[in-house]
């Protein structure tokens, strides 16, 4: 499976960060994979953002649960990030993966940084 994320590399904050992953080479709909979001500050450790299974159910980290959504679109074998109300500590390298549960990620793909600033 290949992993492919893409959106602006920019977002002012207070704005809506959004970022789009693409599948190839199997379904995002396939039991029973979980499709996640990552990120990673500049010199920080990797934190999970939060994931959407197979069947559509979601999962977010608590600490960012509330300015967090995850949907997908079984058409376009695509999953979305939508991060509101950003700040510059919201800069980061974020990455989408696959795995077999929530805190699971096998497969990664390259990442994409993201920058708030204004």
């Amino acid at each position: 499976v290949q992993l492919q994320e893409s959106g602006p590399g920019l977002v002012k904050p207070s704005q809506t960060l959004s970022l789009t992953c693409t599948v190839s080479g199997g379904s995002i709909t396939t039991n029973y994979y979980f499709w996640s979001w990552i990120r990673q500050p500049p010199g920080k450790g990797l934190e999970w953002i939060g994931s959407i299974t197979y069947s559509g159910s979601t999962y977010y980290s608590p600490s960012l649960k509330s300015r967090t959504s995850i949907s997908r679109d079984t058409s376009n074998n695509q999953f979305s990030l939508q991060l509101s109300s950003v700040t510059p500590e919201d800069t980061a390298v974020y990455y989408c993966t696959r795995g077999s549960s929530v805190y699971n990620f096998g497969s990664w793909g390259q990442g994409t940084q993201v920058t708030v600033s204004s």
